[in-house]
C-alpha cells in the first residue's frame, strides 16, 4: 500500500529561526501516527506544511502523491484537520454549524456528523455563543470526524474535554484506522497516544530526533538498583541476552537505572547475586521515552555509560 504521507528533509525557516529541520518521514496507510513534543518542537509547522498552508523553505512534502505546494486544494480535498485553535461559526446553532460543512467539503456526510455528535453527547439546539470551550471542541469534532477522507489530522482533540468524553474520542480514532483511514495524533496526553498510537515521532526544537513503534514499548522495562557501585558492569552474556540498552550512574549514592528489551529472566539472576538493598522493575512506558528524549540529563544529573 505504501505511505500516505511522506516528508523528505523538509525544513522551515523564519527569518533565523528555524521551525523544522531535514524532518524526513512516512505515515503508513492505515495508522495512527503520533506527534510528540512540547509547544514550540515544530510539530504544528509540520502539519501546515502538510496541508499547504506554509511553503516549505527546502525539501519537500507529500500527501497521497499530491504536493501542497503544487495543488493545496486536492490535500486538504483528501484530509481532515482539527486544529488546536480550531474556531467554528458563533452566530450559528450546533445542528447549522454540521450541515453547513458537511455541505461544504466534497465527502461531507452530515449524518455521520450528528452520529458523532450524538456519541459525544452535545446538544446541537444551542448557539455556539452559548456554548462551552468543552462543548465548541465537541462541536468541532463532529464536523471534522464526518467525512471519511483518507487522512485525518487531530491536533490536540481531546482538549477541554472530560474523561468520559475523551474516551469515547480515542474509540472514534480508532474506528477510523479500522476504517482504514490514516490518522496523524497531536496530543500532550501520552496516556492517549499510548493506548491509540501504533507509531510515534519525538520533535524536539524543530528536529525529528526519535521514532518508536509503540510494540517495541511494551517489551521494555526499566530496573533501578541501590548499592551496585560504581564500577559495576552488567556482564557481556547478559547484556546481550536482555539486549540492555542504557546503564545509567545517577549522583544519589550507588543508585543504577537499566533500561532493557525483552526477557529479563538472565539479568534478575545476576542482580540477585549482588548485595542490593532495593530494586524496582517497572515497564518502561512512554512517559519515560519522552523524559528521555527531552531531557536526557536528568535532574540528578544523570550520565550514561556504554555497555
Amino acid at each position: 500500500m505504501g505511505d500516505l504521507v511522506t516528508c523528505d528533509r523538509l525544513s522551515k525557516r523564519f527569518g533565523g529561526f528555524h521551525a523544522l529541520t531535514d524532518c524526513t518521514l512516512g505515515v503508513r496507510r492505515g495508522e495512527i501516527f503520533g506527534l510528540l513534543g512540547p509547544n514550540g518542537a515544530g510539530k504544528t509547522t509540520l502539519i501546515r506544511l502538510l496541508l499547504g498552508f506554509l511553503h516549505p523553505s527546502s525539501g519537500k512534502c507529500e500527501i497521497d502523491g499530491i504536493d501542497p505546494v503544487n495543488d493545496g486544494i486536492a490535500v486538504r480535498r483528501c484530509t481532515s484537520y482539527l486544529p488546536g485553535d480550531a474556531h467554528v461559526p458563533r452566530h450559528m446553532r450546533g445542528r447549522s454549524v454540521l450541515r453547513f460543512f458537511a455541505e461544504m467539503h466534497p465527502d461531507g456526510d452530515l449524518d455521520r456528523s450528528l452520529a458523532v455528535a450524538d456519541r459525544l453527547e452535545l446538544d446541537l439546539k444551542r448557539h455556539v455563543a452559548f456554548m462551552s470551550t468543552g462543548m465548541r471542541q465537541k462541536l468541532a469534532l463532529s464536523v471534522v470526524l464526518g467525512p471519511r477522507t483518507p487522512l485525518l489530522i487531530l491536533d490536540e482533540p481531546t482538549a477541554n474535554l472530560d474523561p468520559s468524553v475523551r474516551s469515547a474520542v480515542l474509540d472514534l480514532v480508532t474506528e477510523a484506522r479500522d476504517e482504514n483511514r490514516t490518522v496523524m495524533f497531536s496530543s500532550h496526553v501520552l496516556s492517549e497516544i499510548e493506548q491509540t498510537c501504533d507509531r510515534v515521532v519525538f520533535l524536539r526544537r524543530g528536529r525529528l530526533v526519535r521514532e518508536l513503534e509503540m510494540t517495541e514499548l511494551a517489551q521494555k522495562h526499566r530496573i533501578t538498583a541501590a548499592d551496585l557501585g560504581e564500577a559495576i558492569q552488567v556482564p557481556d552474556a547478559i547484556a546481550a541476552s536482555v539486549h540492555v540498552s542504557k546503564l545509567v550512574h545517577t549522583n544519589r549514592p550507588s543508585q543504577w537505572k537499566i533500561d532493557t528489551v525483552g526477557d529479563l529472566s538472565p539479568l534478575l539472576s545476576w542482580l540477585d547475586s549482588l548485595s542490593l538493598s532495593r530494586v524496582r522493575i517497572e515497564p518502561l512506558g512512554l512517559r519515560s521515552v519522552y523524559d528521555d528524549v527531552h531531557n536526557p540529563i536528568d535532574g540528578l544529573g544523570a550520565s550514561e555509560v556504554t555497555v
